[in-house]
């Protein structure tokens, strides 16, 4: 059995013998000599678009069967549409024929016959030479082959036009198809894990009917140390219970001293008693774990309504340009990942944009690390409570790994919207952003300053512009806010940019890092996470634990 692209369809047929291959050469031969009638041996005319179908179809091969149209070419000149179909396998013959010549012109009988061919300079000269010589259906392939290949220059420009047009048009479908796969893929990362939702079904369950699981965090014997200042604090905002417990494990794995090191988990009201349960039940003698509700902050009515207000304005600020993004047409816009980030959750997540108010929630304290939770610690970070921020508020990464002032993707033009004059006259359209998910904040610091004022003026300044000012997220108001206090640290504490379709971050870059931060979509908790790279994050998950068992994370 052999597999041929006919004109019409794809079919798979016996071929036939010697014998066979013998009579459909003859009645060919008759064709061309004019015995037989061209409407009797062809059936239907074949047009341009139907003879370049196999080619579409054989992509690969291309451009060896784009002699096939010029082949039939010859028949096409010579007869209009008939209805007839008493000699239809001839065409299924001379396809056939053709697509054996192209499959077996390496051989040393086809490149003996596509030289010997050379001469013949037009089809004209083709069709005399098959009458003269009486030829097979099969060697006449090979010659039809060797003129497009050497013969009349009209007939190659013709079929090389035809080819980048065909060229042109798959290019396209697969941009197409790209961009789609971009769309799915983002999509895809939106999604919460069964597992992930498992694991916090059942641990506010444990929560509900084990005493255990209710009880303090930290134990009463470890609460002055929650605003004790010679401790190392850290700061989670997040209701993930399975990445909280990742980032806290990584940084005790990798400490020298951590009996120094205070963890403080803020989460929202729904995860609030699996999260606690998560910590009570499994402990931590290394280290002390407070977790902490939304819900049991007593913040002033200023304060509550400077909140919501700010989540107002966020979600407007993804609503509208989520609406814009549906009008857009996306299968051609080159440049759309920053764009798909809108559909993020992380963009209208309070958790994600509460780190603005970071001085409030912690009060007490004076310096403070802050770490995403879709981060994973790899060095000790002791130093970072003894960094000299220069009177600054923040220290932070500025995304220079790559070298000396590089930044791809994290300049400024790929946050604000530069064609607005509110932004043009204020900011610098090439200047570089630095990274947020690990921060050192000196909160004494920052209630010296207008901060969260200013925070809040632009808020307001993009709700009466439109919200056109910036792309939806956390990173592009607080650029602004924090201008001018923003210390810069080695780029080695924290490289950021995993979790991307297509990572470029090195080898050794990741192994140098203190902090490896799933900065993209991927996160290292979902399926699409690159395995590559997941295997640093799935290290600190405790695979044996009896809720991770229970609820089938996976590796």
């Amino acid at each position: 059995m052999k597999l041929y692209v006919s004109t019409t369809r794809l079919k798979r047929v016996s071929i036939p013998g010697a014998a066979a291959s013998r009579g459909g050469g003859e009645r060919f031969w008759q064709v061309m000599k004019g015995k037989i009638s061209t409407q009797t041996a062809v059936n239907s005319r074949i047009c341009h678009r139907t003879v370049v179908m196999p080619a579409i179809l054989l992509l690969g091969l291309l451009l060896p069967f784009l002699f096939v149209r010029i082949a039939f070419l010859v028949l096409e000149s010579a007869t209009v549409c008939s209805s007839s179909i008493g000699n239809f396998e001839l065409r299924e013959e001379l396809t056939r024929a053709l697509l054996e010549a192209t499959n077996s012109i390496d051989d040393e009988s086809g490149i003996a016959t596509v030289e010997g061919s050379k001469s013949l300079l037009s089809f004209e000269d083709l069709v005399r030479d098959t009458m003269s010589n009486r030829q097979d259906i099969k060697t006449f392939a090979f010659k039809t082959k060797a003129i497009v290949l050497y013969g009349d220059s009209y007939q190659r420009t013709l079929s090389y036009s035809c080819a980048k047009c065909v060229i042109l048009n798959m290019e396209r479908m697969v941009q197409m198809a790209k961009r789609r796969e971009s769309i799915y893929w983002h999509l895809a990362s939106h999604g919460v894990p069964r597992c992930i939702h498992c694991l916090s079904l059942k641990l506010a369950e444990e929560y509900a009917v084990n005493a255990v699981a209710r009880s303090c965090l930290p134990p009463l014997e470890f609460v002055s140390c929650l605003t004790d200042p010679s401790f190392h604090h850290v700061v989670l905002l997040t209701d993930n219970v399975l990445a909280a417990s990742v980032v806290i494990s990584s940084t005790i794995n990798t400490s020298l001293n951590p009996e120094k090191l205070v963890f403080h988990v803020v989460t929202d009201k729904k995860t609030y008693t699996s999260m606690h349960a998560w910590f009570a039940v499994n402990t931590i003698d290394s280290a002390v774990v407070e977790v902490k509700g939304l819900h049991q902050y007593d913040w002033s009515h200023e304060i509550n309504v400077g909140v919501k207000e700010m989540l107002e304005i966020h979600h407007q600020i993804r609503n509208n340009i989520y609406r814009k993004l549906k009008e857009e047409d996306l299968e051609y816009e080159e440049e759309h990942d920053h764009k798909l980030e809108v559909l993020s959750p992380s963009c209208i997540s309070l958790l994600n944009h509460l780190r603005i108010y970071l001085p409030e929630l912690f009060p007490d304290l004076n310096k403070v690390v802050f770490l995403d939770d879709d981060i994973v610690v790899q060095h000790d970070l002791s130093s970072l409570w003894d960094l000299d921020l220069n009177e600054k508020v923040v220290g932070a990464v500025f995304d220079s790994w790559c070298g000396h002032d590089c930044c791809p993707g994290r300049k400024y033009k790929n946050y604000f919207n530069f064609s607005n004059p509110v932004i043009s006259s204020n900011l610098d359209y090439d200047r570089c952003g630095w990274l947020y998910g690990m921060n050192v904040f000196d909160l004494q610091m920052w209630r010296k300053t207008n901060i969260t004022a200013v925070y809040h003026q632009w808020l307001k300044l993009s709700l009466n512009s439109g919200f056109i000012l910036w792309h939806p997220g956390a990173l592009p108001p607080a650029l602004i806010a924090f201008e001018g206090y923003v210390h810069r640290i080695d780029p080695s504490w924290h490289v950021a940019g995993l979790g991307f379709q297509y990572p470029q971050v090195d080898k050794y870059t990741l192994e140098a890092a203190a902090v490896i931060h799933f900065s993209g979509p991927a996160k290292p908790w979902l399926e699409i996470g690159d395995p590559e790279v997941k295997g640093l994050w799935n290290r600190h998950v405790n695979f044996s634990n009896e809720y991770i068992r229970k609820c089938r994370v996976m590796g």
